[in-house]
Order: structure tokens, then C-alpha cells, then sequence
């Protein structure tokens, strides 16, 4: 079962496409987190998803928003996938799955797909929804959605 909306964004540590380590404390409490899981690197879905974070990238930042792609695709594949398709936001490596159960992200497809599930954290930490489809549409557009309700 997947965290709660309400639950505060958990500690974890994944490297990036360029080996640094990220940790999730270095920006919760302190700005607004889009966190998508997604399958794999270069699939027509995943790439297309990517692509539009990618796209609405300019919209994320212009909140102070941070985007974060987790899948258990290796940092090199990661960094690979980056610069084919101009990516400018974290990609996290997460080849244990240690993160996807931590968030509780179940696999789809009878349990052969990895899932895709987004989840949108305030900037306070707060889980304030999050997205279950394997149709990448809905996690662009329902993040940029929420994060444009809140309070400014």
C-alpha cells in the first residue's frame, strides 16, 4: 500500500544520473517535491512521461519546484537517458527498490511492470496527492494542477 496523503516526505538517499548522492532532507521542509516512479528508461511510456515533465519543466521551476524520477534503472542508463532526450530534472537510481517500497509503489500488469505513481509534496513535506496510472498524461498534468492550488 502506498504512503498516505498527509505523510511527510521519508528520508531516503539514491545517487542521480551524475553519481552525486541525493537525500530527500535536503529539500523537504524546504520546497515543493514532485516525486515520479516510473518503469524504465527509454520505453515509449517512460520516455514519453519524461518528456513531458521535460516540457512543463519551466512551469516546476518558476513555483520552486523540485521533479525527481525514480526508477531502478542504473545511474549510467540514468545519465544516458538525460541527454538523449534533454532532461533537466534528477533522475534517481534506485536498482533496490529500497525507495519504491519505502513509498509503497506496487508493480502493475499482474506484477511483470514496475508501477507509475507520482506524488506531490508541499513545501513543507506534506504529501498533498499523488497519481496511480500507467497513462503518463495524468501525472504532468494532476502535479502541475495541485501544486498550482495551493497557497501562495
Amino acid at each position: 500500500m502506498s504512503i498516505k496523503t498527509g505523510t511527510v516526505l521519508p528520508d531516503f538517499e539514491l545517487n542521480d544520473q551524475y553519481g552525486n548522492t541525493f537525500s530527500s532532507t535536503s529539500v523537504k521542509g524546504k520546497q515543493a517535491v514532485v516525486i515520479y516512479f516510473y518503469p524504465k528508461n527509454f520505453t515509449s511510456e517512460c520516455t514519453k512521461e519524461a518528456c513531458s515533465f521535460r516540457d512543463s519543466f519551466e512551469d516546476f521551476i518558476a513555483q520552486n519546484i523540485v521533479v525527481i524520477g525514480i526508477s531502478s534503472d542504473t545511474e549510467e542508463s540514468h545519465k544516458k537517458f538525460a541527454s538523449k532526450f534533454n532532461l533537466p530534472f534528477i533522475l534517481l537510481a534506485d536498482s533496490k527498490k529500497k525507495v519504491r517500497k519505502l513509498f509503497g509503489v506496487k508493480n502493475d500488469l499482474l506484477g511483470l511492470v514496475a508501477g507509475r505513481e507520482t506524488f506531490v509534496f508541499d513545501a513543507n513535506g506534506i504529501l498533498i496527492t499523488k497519481f496511480k496510472s500507467m497513462n503518463a498524461a495524468p501525472h504532468i498534468e494532476g502535479a502541475l494542477h495541485q501544486l498550482n492550488e495551493l497557497p501562495k
